[in-house]
């Protein structure tokens, strides 16, 4: 009798750990594809809001430097506001999935597509501001946040 319960409790050992061991095995499955999955759309919301800021803030130089009160510079106007609802919109999933870092970079970024604007909408001359540093800048948080390694492409 007491071998059979011995063989009993055996069993039911390795029942009860094969069980552990799979579910263990299969819940560390399931979080690196959330992860992946998680990462892909960060990517994707990364690249769109950069394409997108990219597109105001060229629709707005143009805008800027076609003459007042033309059919181009309505044109661009236009486009510069559509282009713009998307931006904002983008900026919005941007907050939802990327780090505080990447998105207090996102942020300086939209302060100065804002200032391009309102500048095409006024048509005055818009202050100086390094539009290329901060978009470095927000493109090194969103690869820090990926976890995606610096490449620096200038040489030395």
């Amino acid at each position: 009798m007491i071998s059979q319960i011995v063989t009993l409790v055996g069993v039911l050992i390795g029942a009860l750990t094969s069980y552990l061991a799979t579910a263990t095995a299969e819940r560390a499955r399931h979080h690196r594809a959330m992860a992946t999955r998680w990462d892909e759309k960060k990517l994707a919301t990364y690249i769109e809001y950069a394409s997108c800021v990219k597109e105001v803030a060229d629709l707005s130089k143009r805008a800027w430097r076609a003459r007042e009160g033309s059919e181009s510079r309505e044109e661009f106007l236009a486009a510069m506001e559509e282009a713009e609802l998307r931006r904002s919109t983008l900026f919005e999933t941007l907050v939802l999935l990327a780090s505080p870092a990447a998105i207090a970079c996102a942020y300086e970024v939209n302060l100065a597509v804002w200032v391009g604007l309102e500048a095409a909408r006024d048509h005055v001359t818009p202050p100086e501001r390094d539009f290329s540093a901060l978009m470095n800048a927000y493109h090194e948080q969103a690869r820090l946040d990926l976890g995606i390694p610096r490449t620096d492409p200038r040489p030395g």
